[in-house]
């Protein structure tokens, strides 16, 4: 299954039975089955209609439109709901037991935190100039997670430990990056810097993915356990990504340092940075091959919820 990257000007998308139709003026490019489809990125002016959408929507194909300088989210169509809505009417019961947000969390959490510990390690035996501040970060780090079965009695405290073990974990993150690149923090709304402008995409696309597979798992990406209620904010998905956020992390920092993105992709606009189309068609192919891996781990943890919410509903039936 792959992604449909449309990502240059005067495109028309057009749909004839199970197959896509990609023309430019008139010129036939490409014919793509839908079957082969698990997802599509429209960062570009395309022309397409009704029938488009539907027949990507009916395979279960979901399509992210960008915007096409600020790769900003602008819309999100989503395939066809799951039938069986008693998946989401146990994510809603289990969101209101304290209990049970505060168990799962904790999960999340010491998954992430491990997670940035194998990205710094990786990063400590090829950097071995930055041995301080990556011991450092990784000693911080290995206090923090034992401190989530010592003291993260409430999801208040939780979020205080994850606050710090991101600020641990990107204070030495940062220092991987050459100096020329202006990374020293993360900012977004607008990126900054060229490493920011790529996280913001990456984690747009890698969110996107998260959103995709909670519906398709009849769960509601706005409702999460971790992350609170929030207005606009698909608080599942910002859930689901925590635990794999640094292995975006480590593929973006590969990315620049193998020189496979440079300064010269990137360009200013005001305050933004901007990845630039010779850029971003090396990021989309490369990206191509590593959201396969993130995709199989977000798959295995949304069923993974799936099943744990189908037995504490259980459970709680039972009790009763």
């Amino acid at each position: 299954m792959a992604t449909l990257w449309l990502d240059q000007k005067d495109l028309e998308l057009r749909a004839e039975a199970d197959t896509l139709i990609i023309e430019r003026q008139g010129e036939r490019l490409q014919r793509l089955p839908v079957a082969l489809l698990e997802r599509a990125v429209i960062q570009s002016k395309v022309r397409l209609d009704s029938t488009v959408l539907g027949a990507l929507a009916e395979a279960g194909v979901a399509t992210l439109i960008l915007s096409p300088r600020h790769a900003r989210r602008t819309a999100l169509v989503l395939g066809l709901p799951h039938a069986d809505a008693s998946v989401r009417l146990a994510q809603y019961r289990a969101c209101e037991d304290a209990d049970f947000c505060l168990r799962l969390s904790r999960v999340l959490v010491r998954a992430k935190i491990q997670r940035c510990r194998i990205v710094l390690g990786h990063a400590l035996t090829l950097r071995g100039d930055l041995r301080y501040p990556l011991t450092q970060a990784l000693e911080r780090l290995a206090r923090l997670r034992q401190s989530l079965a010592e003291d993260a009695r409430s999801i208040q405290t939780l979020r205080g430990i994850e606050g710090a073990a991101a600020a641990a974990y990107f204070a030495a993150y940062t220092q991987l990056f050459a100096s020329e690149l202006g990374f020293t923090e993360r900012n977004r709304r607008p990126p900054r810097d060229p490493v920011n402008a790529v996280l913001s995409l990456a984690y747009t696309l890698l969110h996107f993915e998260a959103v995709r597979l909670a519906h398709a798992h009849g769960l509601d990406p706005s409702l999460g356990f971790f992350h609170d209620l929030a207005y606009g904010r698909e608080s599942l998905a910002c859930d689901l990504i925590e635990p794999v956020r640094a292995e975006v992390d480590h593929w973006v920092w590969r990315l620049f340092a193998e020189r496979q993105l440079r300064a010269e992709h990137f360009s200013r606009d005001g305050g933004a940075v901007l990845l630039g189309k010779a850029g971003r068609a090396i990021f989309y192919q490369a990206h191509e091959t590593a959201t396969a891996q993130w995709s199989r781990r977000l798959r295995r943890y949304t069923r993974a919820l799936v099943r744990i919410l189908r037995a504490h509903t259980a459970t709680a039936e039972h009790g009763t």
